[in-house]
C-alpha cells in the first residue's frame, strides 16, 4: 500500500505504553513526532511487550482522536486462555458442558475500569491476579490463614522502633515488652478503624519510620541533654504530648478537606524521592551497630538477601515462602545458631562480667573480649523471663503527657510527611485491589483517620504515631491477597497476641545486633519503594531525572553540613555516635536570638526527608512540564464512582454512614 508521505518513507511507529501509562492514562507521542521532545527525553525503538508476550505495531489506518491504534501480534489464545481472560474482564464463559454462560464476575459492576497487565514479575500487577480481592470472603479459615501471613510478612514493620527508641530514652527490657505490647495493640484497632472508616483499603497501620528521626531529635534536644537522672516515663509523656497535637494538626488537614488542595501539588516526583530519604537517612545506625558483632549480623543480612532474592521464586504448596517471610525466617534461623554458639560457649570468657563497663575493667583480655559478650550472647535479656504471662496496655499508662511546642512543631511536620507517604499508598494499593483509585474525598478521609488513629497511639504511649506502612504495598503485591476480611481478621489476631505480656517479652529479647541487621533490610527496601514511585511518570525525562537526582543529593548533604557543624572531631559528646546526627539543635548553623526557631530550623533542615520533600516539592511544582512528565496521580472523579456500583461498594462507608454526613463531602465518596 503506498504512504501518504510524499518522500515514500513510512511514519515512525507509536512507543507502546507501558504498565504505568496504562494506569494512569499516559499517552505515548504520537507517530510523526519527533523523537526528542520537550523535555528532552528521547523516545526508545519498538520492542517487545513482555506484559502482553507479542509486538506491537502501529495500524496502517488513520489515526483517532489524534491517536494511531495498535495490533499485537500475538499466537491466537487457547480455550483455557480464553476464558481465563472472560472470567478476569467479567465476560460471560461457556460452562465445560457447552451450556449457558457462567456467573459473571463483579468486576462487571464497574465501567471503564482501569486497564490492567498481566506481568507477574512486576512490582506493581493488576487485581486480576490477586488471590482474594478487596471485597472477597472465601471463609474463616482462609481469610485467618492469610491474615497472620500478612502480619507475619511485616513484622519487621511493627516491632522494630519500639526495640531502637526505647533504650535510647533510658529504657529497660520491661519497658520494651510493654511498648511493644502497646504497639501491637494500637496496631490492631487504628488498622479496623481504617479498614471501616478510613479509604478501606487493606492497609496495616503502624508505627511508621517517618517519625523516627522527629523521635531520636526530641530525645536528643539540648534540653534533655542538660540534665541528668531522666527516666525513660518522661521522655514518653514528652513524646506523647508532641504526638497528640500533631495528630490533631493532622486530623484537621484531613478532613477539612485541605488534602484535596494538596494532591494538586503532590506527584510521584515528589514523593520517590521523599519516601526514598527516609530510608537512606539512617544508614549511620544500620551496619555500625551490625558490626558490634559481624558473625551473626552480617549472616542474617545473607540470609534476608538469598530469600528475598535468590529464592523468591521458590514455591512451596502454593506459596513463595523465602519471599513472603523472609525475614521472620532469616530472623529465626539466625536466632537459633546464635543461641547454639552462645549454649556451647563460644562466647564465654572466664572472670568477664558483661554488667561490669569497660573503663573498670582490670583485664585487657575482657575489655578487647566485651563486644562479643554483651551483643553476641542471647540470653543477656531477661525480658521474655520477667514479662506477665497477661498484660493490658491502657491509655495513659506512662502518666499525664507533656506538651511543648517545639517538639509539637517537629511532629506536626512530620505529619505533613507522613500524609504525603500515605497518600502514594492509597494509590498504589488500590490499583492493586480495588476497582478503581479511591476519590480525593476518601483521600481525605483516610488522611483525616490516620490523624484520630495517632491520637490513639500518642494516648497508648506508642513513642511515634500511627500511619500506614508503606511496605504494605509490597506485601500485597507478593502475597496476593489483597481482602479486606483478611486484614481485619489479622487485627483481631494482633489485639488478642498484645494481651499476651510473653509475646511483647519475647520481641524485646531479641539481640541490637539482629535488630539492627533487619533495620539494614527494612530501610533498604523503603528507599526502593519510595523510588518505585517513579513509574507513574516519564521516568526518563531530563527534568524528572534532575529533580530526583538534586532531592536525593541535597537531602544527604544539606542534614551532613547541619548535623556536623560546630562539631570538633575531638569534641567529647554524651550520646553513642550513631545518635550523634539527632542533637544538632545545639550547635547547628541557624543562630538567632530566639533559641525556640534555633531549636525549630536546626532540627527540621537536618532530617533528610524534609530537605528531600521542599526540593522535590519546589521544583516539581515549579519547573514546566506536561501532566503525563510529571506522573500526576490518578484520582476517581466523584460524580463518576457514585454512579459505578463497584467502586461505590469498594469505598463507601459501612452502616450508611455516608448518608449522614453529606455535607462534609470528604467522608463520602
Amino acid at each position: 500500500m503506498a504512504s501518504s508521505d510524499p518522500t515514500g518513507n513510512p511514519p515512525p511507529p507509536a512507543v507502546p505504553p507501558t504498565s504505568w501509562a496504562k494506569r494512569t492514562g499516559f499517552k505515548p507521542r504520537l507517530s510523526g513526532e519527533t523523537n526528542v521532545g520537550h523535555s528532552g527525553q528521547i523516545a526508545p525503538p519498538p520492542r517487545l511487550d513482555l506484559e502482553a508476550g507479542g509486538l506491537t505495531a502501529p495500524l496502517p489506518s488513520p489515526p483517532v482522536n489524534g491517536q494511531h491504534d495498535k495490533v499485537r501480534l500475538v499466537p491466537p489464545p487457547s480455550d483455557k486462555d480464553e476464558a481465563v481472560r472472560k472470567k478476569r474482564e467479567g465476560l460471560p464463559a461457556q460452562n465445560a458442558n457447552g451450556g449457558g454462560p457462567l456467573p459473571v464476575s463483579r468486576r462487571s459492576e464497574s465501567v471503564d475500569a482501569l486497564p490492567q497487565t498481566v506481568d507477574d514479575s512486576a512490582f506493581m500487577h493488576g487485581h486480576s491476579l490477586m488471590r482474594y480481592e478487596l471485597r472477597d470472603t472465601p471463609g474463616l479459615v482462609p481469610i485467618g490463614l492469610y491474615g497472620l501471613q500478612h502480619y507475619l510478612s511485616m513484622l519487621a514493620s511493627l516491632i522494630l522502633i519500639p526495640l531502637v527508641i526505647v533504650p535510647a530514652m533510658g529504657g529497660n527490657q520491661d519497658d520494651i515488652s510493654q511498648v511493644v505490647s502497646s504497639v501491637l495493640l494500637v496496631s490492631g484497632l487504628t488498622t479496623l478503624l481504617h479498614t471501616s472508616f478510613g479509604t478501606r483499603l487493606p492497609l496495616i497501620q503502624g508505627p511508621s519510620f517517618v517519625y523516627l528521626a522527629p523521635v531520636l531529635a526530641i530525645i536528643n534536644s539540648p534540653d534533655f541533654l542538660k540534665q541528668s537522672g531522666l527516666s525513660f516515663k518522661h521522655y514518653m509523656k514528652e513524646l506523647q504530648g508532641a504526638i497528640i497535637i500533631s495528630s490533631g494538626f493532622q486530623a484537621v488537614v484531613g478532613y477539612s478537606g485541605l488534602i484535596t488542595v494538596l494532591l494538586r501539588f503532590i506527584n510521584p516526583v515528589v514523593v520517590a524521592p521523599t519516601i526514598a530519604a527516609v530510608g537512606l537517612s539512617f544508614y549511620s545506625y544500620g551496619f555500625p551497630q551490625v558490626g558490634t558483632c559481624l558473625e551473626i549480623g552480617a549472616a542474617q543480612i545473607v540470609l534476608l538477601i538469598v530469600f528475598s532474592l535468590y529464592l523468591r521464586k521458590v514455591s512451596i504448596f502454593g506459596h513463595r515462602v523465602f519471599l513472603i517471610y523472609a525475614i521472620p525466617l532469616g530472623l529465626a534461623i539466625t536466632w537459633a545458631a546464635a543461641f547454639l554458639l552462645t549454649e556451647a560457649g563460644v562466647y564465654s570468657y572466664k572472670g568477664c562480667d558483661v554488667n561490669v563497663p569497660a573503663s573498670n575493667m582490670v583485664s585487657a583480655y575482657c575489655r578487647s573480649h566485651l563486644s562479643k559478650v554483651k551483643h553476641c550472647r542471647v540470653d543477656t535479656s531477661h525480658a521474655l523471663r520477667s514479662s506477665p504471662w497477661f498484660r493490658v496496655p491502657y491509655p495513659l499508662q506512662w502518666g499525664t503527657p507533656v506538651f511543648g511546642a517545639k517538639s509539637a512543631i517537629i511532629m506536626c511536620v512530620a505529619s505533613l510527611i507522613s500524609s504525603v507517604d500515605s497518600v502514594g499508598s492509597y494509590h498504589a494499593s488500590s490499583l492493586l485491589v480495588a476497582s478503581r483509585p479511591p476519590t480525593p474525598g476518601v483521600v481525605s478521609r483516610g488522611i483525616g483517620l490516620e490523624g484520630i488513629s495517632s491520637i490513639l497511639a500518642g494516648l497508648w504511649g506508642t513513642g511515634t504515631a500511627s500511619s500506614t506502612l508503606t511496605e504494605n504495598v509490597h506485601t500485597i503485591a507478593v502475597t496476593k491477597m489483597g481482602s479486606r476480611r483478611a486484614v481485619e481478621l489479622g487485627a483481631c489476631i494482633l489485639i488478642v497476641l498484645s494481651l499476651c505480656g510473653k509475646v511483647g517479652g519475647f520481641i524485646a529479647s531479641i539481640p541490637q545486633v539482629m535488630v539492627a541487621g533487619l533495620l539494614c533490610f527494612m530501610w533498604a527496601m523503603l528507599a526502593a519503594l519510595g523510588l518505585s514511585n517513579l513509574r507513574y511518570s516519564e521516568a526518563g525525562s531530563s527534568r524528572n531525572i534532575i529533580i530526583v537526582g538534586l532531592s536525593l543529593f541535597f537531602s544527604l548533604t544539606v542534614p551532613a553540613y547541619f548535623q556536623q557543624y560546630g562539631i570538633s572531631p575531638r569534641t567529647n559528646l554524651s550520646v553513642p555516635s550513631y545518635f550523634e546526627p539527632y542533637i544538632v539543635a545545639s550547635h547547628g548553623p541557624f543562630q538567632s536570638k530566639y533559641g525556640g526557631v534555633n531549636y525549630i530550623m536546626n532540627t527540621l533542615l537536618s532530617f533528610q526527608m524534609v530537605v528531600a520533600f521542599l526540593m522535590a516539592f519546589i521544583l516539581d511544582n515549579t519547573v514546566p512540564g506536561s501532566r503525563q512528565e510529571r506522573g500526576v496521580y490518578v484520582w476517581s472523579d466523584p460524580e463518576t464512582a457514585r454512579r459505578e456500583p463497584a467502586v461505590t461498594k469498594d469505598y463507601e462507608l459501612p452502616f450508611k454512614l455516608s448518608r449522614l454526613f453529606r455535607w462534609v463531602k470528604c467522608v463520602g465518596l
